[in-house]
């Protein structure tokens, strides 16, 4: 894929990391432990080298959650504010790096939406919706 250095932080500014290294994948994950994880109806994650990650600021306020039924699916979150952070998997085969944390445009776009057999019905069928760069007007 293409060659990343980017930096990512959490919402409270607490946690900051930096990734180097090429992207092996960009997915829109539509599973259903993703979408409990965001609270959204996809997951948006880089695939990276386990390697890529280096944490630049509180990486002693991270704390994890891993799902006991579960081969691979952990989460990786700001104790702070509880924002996802990028994760290494534990048998350090890949590092998921979820695309909203970061600082800036990453440059690449998602390669495909993985999972779409558990899509939430109300979740990004591609249908025609109104678009607005802000909030919407106020309803009359």
């Amino acid at each position: 894929m293409s060659k990343l250095n980017l930096s990512g932080s959490c919402l409270c500014g607490s946690v900051a990391y930096e990734i180097t290294g090429t992207s092996r994948a960009f997915f829109h994950c539509h599973c259903s432990r993703c979408r409990k994880a965001t609270g959204t109806g996809h997951a948006s994650n880089i695939i990276m080298q386990p390697d890529s990650v280096t944490w630049t600021a509180g990486e002693d306020l991270l704390n994890s959650y891993k799902v006991p039924e579960a081969k691979r699916f952990m989460t990786t979150f700001c104790s702070n504010c509880g924002s996802l952070m990028p994760r290494v998997a534990a048998d350090k085969s890949i590092a998921v790096i979820p695309a909203g944390t970061l600082d800036n445009d990453p440059g690449i776009c998602p390669q495909a939406r993985i999972m779409s057999g558990s899509r939430a019905e109300w979740s990004c069928d591609m249908s025609e919706l109104p678009e607005f760069d802000t909030y919407p007007p106020a309803a009359e």
